[in-house]
Protein backbone atom coordinates (compact mmCIF):
# COMPACT_ATOMS: atom_id res chain seq x y z
CA UNK A 1 0.00 0.00 0.00
CA UNK A 2 2.37 2.40 0.92
CA UNK A 3 4.52 1.85 -2.53
CA UNK A 4 1.39 2.48 -4.48
CA UNK A 5 1.22 5.54 -2.37
CA UNK A 6 4.50 6.79 -3.28
CA UNK A 7 4.21 6.55 -6.56
CA UNK A 8 0.72 8.81 -7.12
CA UNK A 9 1.36 12.17 -6.79
CA UNK A 10 1.06 13.92 -3.96
CA UNK A 11 -2.13 16.12 -4.57
CA UNK A 12 -3.52 12.61 -4.89
CA UNK A 13 -2.36 11.02 -2.07
CA UNK A 14 -3.30 14.29 -0.05
CA UNK A 15 -6.35 15.28 -2.01
CA UNK A 16 -7.68 17.93 0.83
CA UNK A 17 -4.65 19.43 1.59
CA UNK A 18 -3.18 19.18 -1.94
CA UNK A 19 -5.40 20.75 -3.97
CA UNK A 20 -5.73 24.01 -1.22
CA UNK A 21 -2.22 24.18 -1.47
CA UNK A 22 -1.86 23.63 -5.60
CA UNK A 23 -4.89 26.68 -5.54
CA UNK A 24 -2.42 28.71 -2.99
CA UNK A 25 0.51 28.07 -5.05
CA UNK A 26 -1.53 29.23 -8.18
CA UNK A 27 -2.46 32.45 -6.84
CA UNK A 28 0.80 33.17 -5.49
CA UNK A 29 2.23 32.90 -8.64
CA UNK A 30 -0.48 35.40 -10.01
CA UNK A 31 -0.18 37.87 -7.14
CA UNK A 32 3.51 37.54 -7.66
CA UNK A 33 3.36 38.24 -11.59
CA UNK A 34 0.92 40.98 -11.51
CA UNK A 35 2.84 42.51 -8.21
CA UNK A 36 6.28 42.33 -10.33
CA UNK A 37 4.87 44.94 -13.32
CA UNK A 38 1.82 46.80 -10.65
CA UNK A 39 3.34 50.02 -9.63
CA UNK A 40 5.45 49.05 -5.95
CA UNK A 41 5.69 52.72 -4.72
CA UNK A 42 5.19 56.22 -5.52
CA UNK A 43 7.68 58.77 -5.39
CA UNK A 44 6.65 62.13 -5.09
CA UNK A 45 9.43 64.60 -5.61
CA UNK A 46 9.14 68.22 -3.93
CA UNK A 47 5.72 67.86 -4.16
CA UNK A 48 5.23 68.18 -7.89
CA UNK A 49 6.84 65.10 -9.59
CA UNK A 50 4.85 61.51 -8.95
CA UNK A 51 7.02 58.93 -10.34
CA UNK A 52 5.62 55.23 -10.21
CA UNK A 53 8.05 52.71 -9.81
CA UNK A 54 7.10 48.83 -10.15
CA UNK A 55 10.01 46.05 -9.66
CA UNK A 56 10.21 45.36 -13.04
CA UNK A 57 10.59 49.36 -13.74
CA UNK A 58 13.33 49.43 -11.52
CA UNK A 59 15.33 46.95 -12.47
CA UNK A 60 14.87 48.02 -16.06
CA UNK A 61 16.49 51.49 -15.03
CA UNK A 62 18.66 49.86 -12.80
CA UNK A 63 19.91 47.74 -15.89
CA UNK A 64 19.85 50.95 -18.27
CA UNK A 65 22.20 53.24 -15.54
CA UNK A 66 24.73 50.23 -15.26
CA UNK A 67 24.19 48.83 -11.86
CA UNK A 68 24.79 45.80 -12.97
CA UNK A 69 25.72 44.25 -9.25
CA UNK A 70 22.21 45.91 -7.75
CA UNK A 71 20.00 45.00 -11.27
CA UNK A 72 21.24 41.36 -10.54
CA UNK A 73 21.38 41.26 -6.74
CA UNK A 74 17.33 42.17 -7.12
CA UNK A 75 16.77 39.89 -10.36
CA UNK A 76 18.09 36.68 -8.59
CA UNK A 77 16.54 37.18 -5.41
CA UNK A 78 13.21 39.11 -6.07
CA UNK A 79 12.25 38.01 -9.54
CA UNK A 80 14.19 34.17 -10.22
CA UNK A 81 13.76 32.50 -6.61
CA UNK A 82 10.58 33.13 -5.83
CA UNK A 83 9.47 32.27 -9.20
CA UNK A 84 11.93 29.00 -8.79
CA UNK A 85 10.22 27.95 -5.97
CA UNK A 86 7.03 28.26 -6.81
CA UNK A 87 6.94 26.08 -9.70
CA UNK A 88 9.04 23.72 -7.81
CA UNK A 89 6.60 23.77 -4.76
CA UNK A 90 3.79 23.10 -7.62
CA UNK A 91 6.16 20.31 -9.50
CA UNK A 92 6.36 18.66 -6.01
CA UNK A 93 2.61 18.38 -5.74
CA UNK A 94 1.73 17.78 -8.85
CA UNK A 95 4.60 15.55 -10.28
CA UNK A 96 3.27 11.99 -10.92
CA UNK A 97 5.05 8.89 -9.29
CA UNK A 98 7.45 11.15 -7.25
CA UNK A 99 9.44 8.86 -4.48
CA UNK A 100 8.81 9.96 -0.82
CA UNK A 101 12.40 10.29 -0.43
CA UNK A 102 12.51 12.21 -3.96
CA UNK A 103 9.73 14.67 -2.08
CA UNK A 104 11.48 14.99 0.65
CA UNK A 105 14.30 16.24 -1.22
CA UNK A 106 12.77 18.23 -3.52
CA UNK A 107 11.04 20.27 -0.42
CA UNK A 108 14.64 20.27 1.20
CA UNK A 109 15.72 22.29 -1.72
CA UNK A 110 12.79 24.28 -2.43
CA UNK A 111 13.03 25.29 1.70
CA UNK A 112 16.68 26.25 1.95
CA UNK A 113 15.70 28.30 -1.83
CA UNK A 114 13.24 30.08 0.33
CA UNK A 115 15.44 31.24 2.79
CA UNK A 116 17.69 33.17 0.27
CA UNK A 117 14.33 35.01 -1.33
CA UNK A 118 11.25 36.88 -1.42
CA UNK A 119 10.91 38.87 1.86
CA UNK A 120 14.26 39.86 3.26
CA UNK A 121 15.28 41.47 -0.54
CA UNK A 122 12.08 42.98 -0.73
CA UNK A 123 12.48 44.92 2.30
CA UNK A 124 16.42 45.52 0.83
CA UNK A 125 14.75 46.93 -2.32
CA UNK A 126 12.21 49.16 -0.53
CA UNK A 127 15.81 50.40 1.34
CA UNK A 128 17.69 50.96 -0.94
CA UNK A 129 14.69 53.05 -2.84
CA UNK A 130 14.65 55.24 0.33
CA UNK A 131 18.33 55.98 0.96
CA UNK A 132 18.68 56.52 -3.02
CA UNK A 133 15.60 59.04 -2.61
CA UNK A 134 16.16 62.74 -1.27
CA UNK A 135 14.63 64.46 1.81
CA UNK A 136 12.10 66.04 -0.42
CA UNK A 137 10.81 62.85 -1.68
CA UNK A 138 7.51 61.06 0.00
CA UNK A 139 7.45 57.57 -0.85
CA UNK A 140 3.73 55.88 -0.72
CA UNK A 141 3.45 52.03 -0.95
CA UNK A 142 1.65 50.90 -4.08
CA UNK A 143 -0.84 48.14 -5.30
CA UNK A 144 2.33 45.88 -6.35
CA UNK A 145 3.93 46.01 -2.91
CA UNK A 146 0.37 44.71 -1.48
CA UNK A 147 0.38 41.68 -4.21
CA UNK A 148 3.76 40.86 -3.64
CA UNK A 149 3.10 40.74 -0.15
CA UNK A 150 0.32 38.45 -0.60
CA UNK A 151 2.27 36.05 -3.21
CA UNK A 152 4.68 35.68 -0.20
CA UNK A 153 2.47 35.04 2.41
CA UNK A 154 0.28 32.83 0.21
CA UNK A 155 4.13 30.29 -0.55
CA UNK A 156 5.06 31.01 2.64
CA UNK A 157 1.78 29.24 4.03
CA UNK A 158 1.67 26.45 1.28
CA UNK A 159 5.19 25.94 2.09
CA UNK A 160 5.08 25.37 6.28
CA UNK A 161 2.07 22.99 5.54
CA UNK A 162 3.97 21.31 2.60
CA UNK A 163 6.42 21.03 4.92
CA UNK A 164 4.58 19.09 7.77
CA UNK A 165 2.82 16.72 5.03
CA UNK A 166 6.43 16.07 3.33
CA UNK A 167 8.34 15.01 6.91
CA UNK A 168 5.28 12.73 7.85
CA UNK A 169 5.53 10.54 4.78
CA UNK A 170 6.73 7.19 5.07
CA UNK A 171 10.40 6.22 4.08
Amino acid sequence: MSEKLSRSALVKTHPGAGWTIVLMLVASLGFFIAGIFSPFTAVTKLWLFENQVSVYRGLIVLWKAGEIFLFLILFVFTILFPFVKINSMLALWLWPRLENEKARNMFHFVSNLGKWSMLDVFVMAILVLTVKSSGVASIQVGLGFFLFFISVMLTQTASLWTGKIVSRLEK
